[in-house]
């Protein structure tokens, strides 16, 4: 039974009533009752704070209290024997004495004692969570500026900025777009509310629709409502479950959420006991949503007693849940108003338009919101004829016997046929990317460029087109500085619209495709794969989707011209591939760990055979030792590290770096936490253009030589607190364009030669707090055009802005932005 259920019995004021009486009756009991009638007045304005608080308690505090309410439901019982007791009994009266003795030293115990201990418990417990909440705050919104400033400089101009630029009007186009959802939406939220606000017999409600029709954006937007959020005090957790989940992880991720830690190990173990037991206590004022579920084993498991659940999907699970919306196709009028909003930017059709063209078109799209978006973006300023035409290929694409899925694809399909071609290539090569996983701008423009022989400005530029025809969004991370985020920019994909591209790449005999895909996380390679692995592969893209990996779990293939592999797994041992060797032109390798420790890569000589590697990125993998690994990458040009452990790779002071990548031009590290200090090789790096260490909180120092990179055009330090000073020698990095030493905390000075800087042109020291001087030398920073710092610094500059009138101080304001609190 919960706390407030004790206390709503009014045991503590019967007990009291009672005790009023023996004091007056048993003079034996006198002493003991009026102590205790001295307590329950001290303990009843308590129990009616927590009674209707609705605080919900720690299951150790929760524990202790329901021991307290034993004892006084003891003391009822007690006192009722003590008045109906014969007062010539005197043997009874006088145990019956010393029971009452007994349990005033218990209650008096608990006042005395775990009472004031609660209380300080209570307050440094919201003073560390205070601090820890408001020290999250206090860097997310002004990293996000800083992050994405460093970035601009690089990559040869502005397009990182254009796209953070273009990820804040996709948020905008989002938001406008809602509107013409109109009824329906709404209509949505008031039904789901019904269903999970009040009716307290149900705890597991859902969502159901066809793919594309809405069903996550009815979930996000009854998550934001006011009085859901209210009823359920914010704790709303909300989790993408996918095809392929890692039920153990979120199982642990639910569990952490309800009983409040949201720090468990992923190894935790959940016992039966605590189910049973939370689930009695907590209450039904939780919420966890489960979105895009897709099957009943998995839901299953991730249902938890305590808490209300709300399942999206695609299907209904009637043995689970008891009650469904289910998410309508839009309305003729509805669907034509979000159509024109997506293809001519308005409401209502403009007057210049076909309307019957226009209507056709609507009409073919069958009110499937995903449909009227990706279809009306592909229809945006194009001519007549080629509505037209457009209008005949959807008529043509509606085989009646079709499921929903071939449909929807037909339809779609015709928006990626109109793109050109190296477009469409791009588009369908976002298929080789896991289900509901953000992808890091990074990792995606850098393949462009190896695969389809690309400048990084022309990729990005596809990028944008793909994003206007509403075929990716582009989201720019609300967290940033957040140890999941590798970069500030990344892109996401509709899972229909990613089942799309898997669709169209695996049309055609599988030796003969040009993309190798797994659509899923498997246990073992597709057995597809295996019966026709006799003859070579002419796949340009290989994407792996796995678990841990054994090298005898691996089948021997050839793919003689595959460019780019991608290694998807979540395990914390890897062996990698064998057939990596015959990959004589591979170009770009790309290995992601969703596992939430680092794990070990075997067989890391591999490496040995890609002579023609170009582009390399490791996320949450350790370094092997390179002494003990001879791996030569002579042409290899960018490189990033993320999440790694490091130590062992380049934490050894005998690592000839420019041995190993004689070519590289590009070195990112980023929350590599055991980097304390960069090695000294370094600094002979001689093609060395872009060095960005950052989150690395353990850095102490950079090699006092840095300033032998000739060429290097940018330094990034952003977020190193513990180091302390920057080698003078980077005052000769003659052609530094970008400095960012943002959030090291400890950093007391710059160097007193900055000013040969000539070419520097930014430089971001927002939240250097220690550096309380410029060197006199700063005024002679000629080309400087931009500095971004905090108010407390601002200052420092006025007098070199006095000297430099094109200079623009960009002083930091502290926006916070809390939504991500609650994702």
């Amino acid at each position: 039974m919960a706390m407030t259920d004790f206390f709503a019995g009014e045991i503590a004021t019967e007990l009291l009533k009672m005790l009023i009486t023996i004091a007056g009756k048993s003079s034996l009991c006198k002493a003991s009752a009026e102590q205790l009638i001295s307590h329950l007045e001290t303990l009843q304005p308590i129990i009616r704070e927590i009674k209707y608080s609705g605080v919900e308690l720690p299951s150790n505090r929760q524990f202790q209290l329901d021991r307290l309410s034993e004892s006084l439901q003891s003391g009822v019982e007690l006192a009722n024997k003590v008045l109906h007791s014969s007062r010539w009994n005197m043997y009874k009266n006088y145990h019956l004495a010393r029971k009452m003795e007994k349990l005033e030293k218990n209650v008096s115990r608990f006042l005395q004692c775990l009472v004031p201990v609660h209380v300080l418990a209570d307050v440094l417990h919201m003073r560390f969570e205070s601090a820890e909440r408001f020290d999250r705050l206090d860097g997310s919104a002004m990293r996000l500026e800083q992050q994405l400033g460093a970035m601009s400089i690089g990559a040869g101009g502005t397009w990182i900025e254009e796209a953070a630029r273009k990820a804040e009007e996709e948020k905008k186009y989002m938001e406008d777009s809602l509107v013409n959802l109109g009824v329906g939406l709404d209509l949505g939220k008031k039904k789901v509310k019904e269903m999970l606000v009040e009716r307290d017999d149900l705890a597991v409600v859902g969502i159901f629709g066809i793919g594309g029709s809405g069903k996550t954006t009815l979930a996000r937007e009854f998550c934001k409502d006011h009085q859901v959020r209210s009823y359920f005090r914010d704790r709303i957790l909300f989790l993408t479950v996918s095809q392929s989940p890692n039920v153990d992880q979120l199982r642990v991720k639910i569990w952490g959420y309800i009983i409040g830690n949201e720090h468990l190990s992923p190894s935790y173990k959940i016992s039966e006991n605590n189910l049973r037991y939370h689930g009695y206590n907590v209450g039904a004022r939780i919420l966890v949503v489960l979105d895009d579920v897709w099957s009943q084993s998995v839901l299953e498991r991730l249902i938890f007693p305590g808490c209300k659940i709300l399942v999206v999907s695609r299907f209904k699970f009637p043995t689970i849940i008891k009650a469904t919306f289910e998410v309508e196709l839009l309305t003729q009028k509805e669907a034509m108003s979000l159509f024109c909003h997506t293809a001519f930017g308005q409401n209502s059709m403009p007057l210049h338009a076909n309307e019957n063209l226009v209507k056709q078109t609507v009409s073919e799209c069958k009110g499937l919101p995903l449909a009227l978006k990706v279809i009306g973006a592909s229809l945006r300023d194009q001519s007549e004829l080629f509505w037209a035409s457009a209008v005949n290929r959807l008529a043509r694409g509606e085989p009646v016997s079709e499921p929903h899925e071939r449909q929807l694809f037909e339809r779609l399909a015709t928006s990626v046929e109109c793109l050109p071609p190296k477009v469409r290539e791009c588009f369908l090569d976002l298929g080789s990317f896991p289900e509901d996983k953000k992808i890091p701008l990074d990792v995606l423009i850098n393949m462009w460029v190896e695969i389809h022989d690309i400048e990084e400005v022309e990729a990005f530029a596809i990028l944008v087109e793909l994003s206007n025809k509403n075929l990716v969004t582009l989201v720019k991370d609300e967290r940033a500085g957040d140890m999941y985020s590798s970069c500030l920019i990344f892109i996401t994909q509709h899972d229909v619209l990613r089942d799309l591209a898997l669709h169209l790449s695996n049309r055609g005999p599988i030796n003969r495709r040009k993309r190798l895909l797994m659509p899923r996380r498997e246990t073992e390679l597709p057995r597809e794969w295996d019966r026709n692995s006799s003859q070579p592969f002419d796949a340009q893209i290989v994407s792996i989707h796995t678990g841990e990996m054994e090298e005898m779990d691996w089948i021997s293939m050839d793919f003689t011209v595959a460019e780019v592999l991608i290694l998807n797994f979540s395990s914390n041992k890897y062996f990698l591939p064998p057939f990596i060797n015959s990959m004589p032109k591979l170009r770009a390798l790309i290995i992601m760990n969703y596992s939430t420790s680092s794990a070990i890569l075997d067989n890391f000589s591999v490496f040995a055979s890609l002579s023609n590697l170009r582009s390399l990125w490791l996320e949450k993998v350790t370094i092997p030792q390179f002494s003990k690994v001879p791996v030569t990458l002579k042409r290899l040009c960018k490189m990033s590290l993320v999440l790694c452990k490091v130590s062992s790779g380049l934490g050894q002071s005998d690592v000839d770096l420019p041995q190993l990548f004689p070519c590289l031009s590009e070195l990112a590290i980023d929350h590599c936490d055991d980097l304390v200090e960069v090695p000294s090789s370094i600094c002979r790096m001689t093609k060395l253009k872009h060095l960005s260490i950052t989150n690395c909180h353990g850095l102490c120092q950079l090699p006092a030589d840095l300033g032998k990179l000739e060429t290097l055009q940018i330094l990034r330090l952003y977020a190193c607190p513990t180091l302390k000073m920057l080698p003078h020698s980077i005052c000769e990095l003659l052609g530094l364009n970008y400095l960012d030493i943002a959030q090291c905390v400890n950093l007391s000075c710059l160097p007193e030669d900055i000013g040969k800087l000539q070419t520097l042109r930014k430089i971001d020291m927002s939240e250097c707090s220690q550096i309380r001087s410029l060197p006199n030398s700063a005024t002679s920073l000629k080309s400087l055009r931009h500095v971004v710092c905090d108010e407390e610094v601002s200052w420092l500059w006025r007098d070199v802005e006095k000297a430099m009138p094109e200079l623009h101080i960009q002083v930091e304001d502290k926006c916070f932005n809390v939504d991500w609190l609650n994702e």
